[in-house]
């Protein structure tokens, strides 16, 4: 009916196919991947929190920003408020007591070109006149001092006498 070779050709690609389904279903089935699978759920997991978290700081912060600039603006209202009574109530002839403070806001502020030329710092000290040593001279801030004179060696010429016996 059928011929040798269609047997073994059947074989053979019944046994490739049994083989690819082993491999794919051991593979899906083995620790390992069920493992890997899982500690890549775990990883996904633990750096949405980490973007959570540093979402949430950076609002905590600019929170924090926004009620802090308020806690000044209500500390400078009460203070000029205070100024203004002490002005107004305590009359002119004992003196200012407090003075107004100006309104420091963001808002308030203009941006002021700067015209003058700006210098960065040095950090060296530069040199007053031109003969004077700089700082990269390797005397400077060295006081000179004269080396003290090295006494003359006191040679005794005359022989020794032989020591006597």
């Amino acid at each position: 009916m059928y011929s040798d070779n269609t047997l073994i050709l059947a074989i053979i690609i019944a046994l490739l196919l049994g083989l690819g389904v082993g491999a794919f279903v051991s593979r899906r089935l083995s620790p390992d991947t069920k493992r890997q699978r899982e500690l890549e759920r775990n990883l996904e997991r633990a750096l949405e929190q980490q973007r959570n978290y540093q979402l949430e700081v950076s609002e905590h912060f600019a929170d924090t920003g926004k009620l802090l600039g308020t806690l000044a603006q209500s500390y400078r209202n009460v203070h000029n408020h205070l100024a203004e009574g002490a002005d107004r109530l305590t009359g002119a002839e004992q003196g200012p007591q407090l003075t107004p403070l100006p309104d420091f806001s963001i808002d308030n502020q203009t941006a002021t070109p700067v015209t003058e030329a700006s210098q960065p710092p040095l950090d060296y000290a530069p040199k007053i006149s031109p003969h004077e040593p700089g700082m990269l001279n390797e005397e400077f801030g060295l006081d000179k001092i004269e080396p003290e004179p090295i006494p003359e060696p006191v040679i005794d010429t005359q022989p020794i006498a032989a020591a006597k016996l």
